[in-house]
Parts: C-alpha cells; sequence; structure tokens
C-alpha cells in the first residue's frame, strides 16, 4: 500500500448572503485528488474569515434557508460593533464564522467523499456579497493506484 499526500486550492464563485450546497462544486474542481485516494481523509479549509463550511441536510432547500435566518438571529447585523470598517455585516461575518468553523474533515472510501446519504457541503456565506471565497483541499491517505 502506497501513501499519498495532495493539495489543490479551488474557488466557489461569489455569491451573496445565504447558505449554498457546494458538494457538486467542489467534487467538480477537486474530483481527481478525491480519487486519487482509495482510503483516507479529505481536508478542506475555507481561507476566509465572513464565511463557514458545514455538513448539513443536502435534500430539502429550506433547511438552508432555515439556517441562515438562524444564524443571522444569533448574531444580527448591526453598526454598534467597533469593528465595522467594511460595512454591518463585517463583525457579525467574523462572529458567526468563528461560530461555524472553516474547515471540514471527511472520510474517502473508494476514492469518494463518505458522506452520509443525506448530508452535503454547505457555504455558509454572511456578507451581503462575500465575493469569490478559496478553499484548500488537501487529500492523504492509501493511494488509489
Amino acid at each position: 500500500m502506497q501513501y499519498a499526500c495532495y493539495q489543490k486550492k479551488i474557488v466557489l464563485k461569489g455569491r451573496k448572503r445565504g447558505v449554498y450546497l457546494v458538494t457538486a462544486e467542489i467534487m467538480a474542481q477537486a474530483r481527481d485528488l478525491i480519487q486519487s485516494i482509495r482510503t483516507g481523509v479529505c481536508f478542506l479549509f475555507l481561507m476566509h474569515t465572513s464565511a463557514s463550511l458545514s455538513i448539513n441536510e443536502n435534500a430539502d432547500p429550506t433547511v438552508r434557508e432555515d439556517m441562515n435566518s438562524i444564524m443571522h438571529n444569533l448574531v444580527p447585523d448591526s453598526s454598534n460593533y467597533r469593528h465595522n470598517y467594511e460595512g454591518d455585516d463585517d463583525m457579525p461575518a467574523h462572529a458567526l464564522s468563528t461560530l461555524a468553523g472553516c474547515s471540514l474533515t471527511i472520510p474517502i472510501s473508494g476514492g469518494t467523499l463518505a458522506l452520509g446519504t443525506w448530508q452535503g457541503i454547505h457555504l455558509l456565506e454572511y456578507r451581503h456579497f462575500g465575493g469569490d471565497r478559496e478553499i484548500m483541499v488537501t487529500v492523504q491517505g492509501a493511494a488509489a493506484k
């Protein structure tokens, strides 16, 4: 068995505030890396401080709508924060990113992400418009070939 480790930076196009199912986008850009590992781990690291990654329900879009509402009820936009250089959504975006996190660890089995039937990878965008989001994808484990 041969060990392998690969890394690649991918980009998700910018979008407005909301919760987005991005599993297919990530797979489209990182399929080669993921398929190069038979059994191992995929690390996804979002290289930003105003958005998050999470794993959640992938079938019903109302889950994403509710998650967006919940997050912004937890930390509402406000001009009362001291850190507001980029607008009233600036500091709340940093706080929400800290609460939800910017990285995921997903098992790889048989060269595919071992997600449950109803699981998908979500981008939680906290800015009114956050711009393109970079994700560093690192895979490691037993090589597929």
